[in-house]
Protein backbone atom coordinates (compact mmCIF):
# COMPACT_ATOMS: atom_id res chain seq x y z
CA UNK A 1 0.00 0.00 0.00
CA UNK A 2 1.36 3.40 -0.98
CA UNK A 3 2.03 5.93 1.74
CA UNK A 4 -0.04 9.01 1.01
CA UNK A 5 0.73 12.59 2.10
CA UNK A 6 -1.60 12.27 5.07
CA UNK A 7 0.40 9.26 6.35
CA UNK A 8 3.69 11.12 6.00
CA UNK A 9 2.22 14.00 8.01
CA UNK A 10 1.28 11.62 10.78
CA UNK A 11 4.80 10.18 10.81
CA UNK A 12 6.38 13.63 10.91
CA UNK A 13 4.04 14.74 13.69
CA UNK A 14 4.73 11.55 15.65
CA UNK A 15 8.51 12.07 15.32
CA UNK A 16 8.26 15.69 16.43
CA UNK A 17 6.10 14.71 19.41
CA UNK A 18 8.60 12.02 20.44
CA UNK A 19 11.50 14.50 20.16
CA UNK A 20 9.54 17.01 22.26
CA UNK A 21 8.84 14.36 24.92
CA UNK A 22 12.53 13.43 25.09
CA UNK A 23 13.54 17.11 25.30
CA UNK A 24 11.10 17.79 28.13
CA UNK A 25 12.16 14.60 29.92
CA UNK A 26 15.83 15.55 29.59
CA UNK A 27 15.16 19.04 30.97
CA UNK A 28 13.29 17.56 33.93
CA UNK A 29 16.11 15.06 34.56
CA UNK A 30 18.86 17.73 34.43
CA UNK A 31 16.82 20.07 36.63
CA UNK A 32 16.57 17.31 39.22
CA UNK A 33 20.36 16.79 39.03
CA UNK A 34 21.01 20.49 39.67
CA UNK A 35 18.38 20.64 42.44
CA UNK A 36 19.97 17.70 44.27
CA UNK A 37 23.42 19.23 43.80
CA UNK A 38 22.23 22.61 45.11
CA UNK A 39 20.63 20.93 48.10
CA UNK A 40 23.91 19.16 48.86
CA UNK A 41 25.92 22.38 48.58
CA UNK A 42 23.42 24.25 50.75
CA UNK A 43 23.57 21.54 53.42
CA UNK A 44 27.39 21.58 53.38
CA UNK A 45 27.42 25.36 53.68
CA UNK A 46 24.92 25.35 56.54
CA UNK A 47 26.88 22.63 58.36
CA UNK A 48 30.16 24.53 57.95
CA UNK A 49 28.51 27.73 59.25
CA UNK A 50 27.04 26.00 62.34
CA UNK A 51 30.33 24.28 63.17
CA UNK A 52 32.27 27.52 62.63
CA UNK A 53 29.97 29.32 65.08
CA UNK A 54 30.73 26.59 67.61
CA UNK A 55 34.46 27.14 67.05
CA UNK A 56 34.07 30.89 67.66
CA UNK A 57 32.00 30.24 70.80
CA UNK A 58 34.22 27.54 72.28
CA UNK A 59 37.99 27.61 71.66
CA UNK A 60 38.30 23.91 72.48
CA UNK A 61 36.23 23.09 69.40
CA UNK A 62 38.96 24.39 67.11
CA UNK A 63 41.60 21.95 68.39
CA UNK A 64 39.15 19.03 68.30
CA UNK A 65 38.13 19.91 64.75
CA UNK A 66 41.72 20.06 63.52
CA UNK A 67 42.47 16.67 65.09
CA UNK A 68 39.35 15.15 63.52
CA UNK A 69 39.95 16.76 60.09
CA UNK A 70 41.39 13.63 58.49
CA UNK A 71 38.74 11.45 60.11
CA UNK A 72 36.00 13.40 58.33
CA UNK A 73 38.04 13.35 55.12
CA UNK A 74 38.17 9.54 55.25
CA UNK A 75 34.47 9.33 56.16
CA UNK A 76 33.67 11.48 53.13
CA UNK A 77 35.75 9.30 50.81
CA UNK A 78 34.02 6.25 52.26
CA UNK A 79 30.58 7.79 51.61
CA UNK A 80 31.51 8.50 47.97
CA UNK A 81 32.69 4.91 47.44
CA UNK A 82 29.59 3.57 49.20
CA UNK A 83 27.38 5.50 46.78
CA UNK A 84 29.43 4.85 43.66
CA UNK A 85 29.75 1.09 44.08
CA UNK A 86 26.47 0.38 45.86
CA UNK A 87 24.06 2.52 43.84
CA UNK A 88 22.74 -0.45 41.82
CA UNK A 89 21.85 -2.43 44.93
CA UNK A 90 20.28 0.33 47.03
CA UNK A 91 16.98 2.13 46.80
CA UNK A 92 16.90 5.69 45.49
CA UNK A 93 15.78 6.90 48.92
CA UNK A 94 18.86 5.26 50.50
CA UNK A 95 21.13 6.83 47.88
CA UNK A 96 19.59 10.25 48.55
CA UNK A 97 20.08 9.85 52.32
CA UNK A 98 23.71 8.78 51.75
CA UNK A 99 24.32 11.84 49.55
CA UNK A 100 22.85 14.15 52.20
CA UNK A 101 24.96 12.46 54.89
CA UNK A 102 28.04 12.99 52.73
CA UNK A 103 27.13 16.67 52.32
CA UNK A 104 27.02 17.06 56.12
CA UNK A 105 30.34 15.22 56.58
CA UNK A 106 31.93 17.35 53.89
CA UNK A 107 30.59 20.51 55.53
CA UNK A 108 32.35 19.56 58.77
CA UNK A 109 35.54 18.74 56.84
CA UNK A 110 35.40 22.09 55.05
CA UNK A 111 35.07 24.17 58.23
CA UNK A 112 38.78 24.41 59.23
CA UNK A 113 39.66 25.03 55.57
CA UNK A 114 37.23 27.96 55.37
CA UNK A 115 38.35 29.39 58.74
CA UNK A 116 41.86 29.90 57.34
CA UNK A 117 40.54 32.54 54.93
CA UNK A 118 38.70 35.82 55.50
CA UNK A 119 34.92 35.83 55.14
CA UNK A 120 35.15 38.33 52.28
CA UNK A 121 37.53 36.20 50.24
CA UNK A 122 35.42 33.07 50.87
CA UNK A 123 32.28 34.86 49.64
CA UNK A 124 34.07 36.38 46.63
CA UNK A 125 35.62 33.06 45.67
CA UNK A 126 32.24 31.33 45.97
CA UNK A 127 30.65 33.73 43.46
CA UNK A 128 33.61 33.40 41.08
CA UNK A 129 33.39 29.62 41.38
CA UNK A 130 29.62 29.61 40.83
CA UNK A 131 30.00 31.76 37.70
CA UNK A 132 32.72 29.53 36.25
CA UNK A 133 30.79 26.38 37.10
CA UNK A 134 27.56 27.62 35.50
CA UNK A 135 29.36 28.72 32.33
CA UNK A 136 31.20 25.42 31.88
CA UNK A 137 28.19 23.29 32.81
CA UNK A 138 26.08 25.19 30.26
CA UNK A 139 28.81 24.59 27.67
CA UNK A 140 28.86 20.87 28.46
CA UNK A 141 25.07 20.71 28.17
CA UNK A 142 24.77 22.57 24.87
CA UNK A 143 27.91 21.70 22.91
CA UNK A 144 27.72 19.22 20.02
CA UNK A 145 31.40 18.41 20.43
CA UNK A 146 32.24 15.03 21.95
CA UNK A 147 34.23 15.74 25.14
CA UNK A 148 35.18 12.11 25.83
CA UNK A 149 38.80 12.54 24.75
CA UNK A 150 39.17 15.69 26.84
CA UNK A 151 37.62 13.90 29.82
CA UNK A 152 40.13 11.06 29.70
CA UNK A 153 42.99 13.57 29.64
CA UNK A 154 41.49 15.55 32.56
CA UNK A 155 40.97 12.44 34.70
CA UNK A 156 44.61 11.45 34.15
CA UNK A 157 45.54 15.01 35.14
CA UNK A 158 43.59 14.66 38.42
CA UNK A 159 45.56 11.53 39.33
CA UNK A 160 48.79 13.41 38.60
CA UNK A 161 47.55 16.31 40.72
CA UNK A 162 46.88 13.98 43.67
CA UNK A 163 50.43 12.62 43.43
CA UNK A 164 51.83 16.18 43.33
CA UNK A 165 49.76 17.14 46.40
CA UNK A 166 51.05 14.12 48.34
CA UNK A 167 54.64 14.97 47.39
CA UNK A 168 54.17 18.59 48.46
CA UNK A 169 53.01 17.48 51.92
CA UNK A 170 56.68 16.61 52.51
CA UNK A 171 58.28 19.35 50.39
CA UNK A 172 56.08 22.20 51.68
CA UNK A 173 56.96 24.22 48.58
CA UNK A 174 54.97 27.47 48.19
CA UNK A 175 55.73 27.61 44.45
CA UNK A 176 54.54 24.02 43.98
CA UNK A 177 51.40 24.72 46.03
CA UNK A 178 50.64 27.71 43.79
CA UNK A 179 51.12 25.59 40.66
CA UNK A 180 48.91 22.81 42.08
CA UNK A 181 46.12 25.32 42.80
CA UNK A 182 46.30 26.81 39.30
CA UNK A 183 46.32 23.39 37.62
CA UNK A 184 43.50 22.21 39.89
CA UNK A 185 41.34 25.16 38.78
CA UNK A 186 41.95 24.31 35.10
CA UNK A 187 41.29 20.59 35.57
CA UNK A 188 38.02 20.93 37.47
CA UNK A 189 36.79 23.70 35.18
CA UNK A 190 37.19 21.30 32.27
CA UNK A 191 35.74 18.37 34.22
CA UNK A 192 32.58 20.38 34.90
CA UNK A 193 31.86 20.55 31.16
CA UNK A 194 32.83 16.91 30.58
CA UNK A 195 30.77 15.57 33.48
CA UNK A 196 27.73 17.63 32.50
CA UNK A 197 27.81 16.13 29.01
CA UNK A 198 28.29 12.64 30.45
CA UNK A 199 25.35 13.09 32.85
CA UNK A 200 23.20 14.37 29.99
CA UNK A 201 24.05 11.30 27.92
CA UNK A 202 23.06 9.01 30.81
CA UNK A 203 19.44 10.07 30.34
CA UNK A 204 17.14 7.55 28.69
CA UNK A 205 13.45 8.19 28.18
CA UNK A 206 12.55 4.58 29.04
CA UNK A 207 14.03 4.68 32.57
CA UNK A 208 11.57 4.03 35.39
CA UNK A 209 11.18 6.52 38.24
CA UNK A 210 13.57 4.64 40.56
CA UNK A 211 16.38 4.33 37.98
CA UNK A 212 15.95 7.93 36.83
CA UNK A 213 16.17 9.20 40.41
CA UNK A 214 19.33 7.16 41.06
CA UNK A 215 20.94 8.63 37.94
CA UNK A 216 19.97 12.12 39.10
CA UNK A 217 21.55 11.54 42.52
CA UNK A 218 24.79 10.19 41.04
CA UNK A 219 24.89 13.07 38.57
CA UNK A 220 24.38 15.52 41.44
CA UNK A 221 27.21 13.88 43.41
CA UNK A 222 29.56 14.17 40.42
CA UNK A 223 28.82 17.86 39.86
CA UNK A 224 28.93 18.52 43.62
CA UNK A 225 32.47 17.11 43.72
CA UNK A 226 33.48 19.21 40.70
CA UNK A 227 32.11 22.36 42.35
CA UNK A 228 33.72 21.72 45.75
CA UNK A 229 37.13 20.94 44.25
CA UNK A 230 36.98 23.95 41.95
CA UNK A 231 36.02 26.13 44.93
CA UNK A 232 38.86 24.84 47.13
CA UNK A 233 41.52 25.28 44.44
CA UNK A 234 40.19 28.76 43.61
CA UNK A 235 40.26 29.65 47.31
CA UNK A 236 43.90 28.55 47.58
CA UNK A 237 44.65 30.53 44.44
CA UNK A 238 42.69 33.73 45.19
CA UNK A 239 41.83 33.66 48.90
CA UNK A 240 43.28 36.00 51.54
CA UNK A 241 44.33 34.26 54.73
CA UNK A 242 43.35 35.60 58.14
Amino acid sequence: MAIGPENRTVYRTSGATQALDIDQGLRSYMLKVYNYMGLGLGLSGLTAYVVAQGVYAEAGWAMSLVKAHWVFALLGIGAVFFLSFGINRMKASTAFAAFMAYAVINGIWLTPVLLIYTSTSVATTFFVCASMFLAMSLYGYTTKRDLTGMGSFLIMGVFGLIVAMLVNIFLQSAAMAFAISAIGVLLFTGLTAYDTQKIKEMYWEGDGHEIARKKSIMGALTLYLDFINLFIFLLQFLGNRR
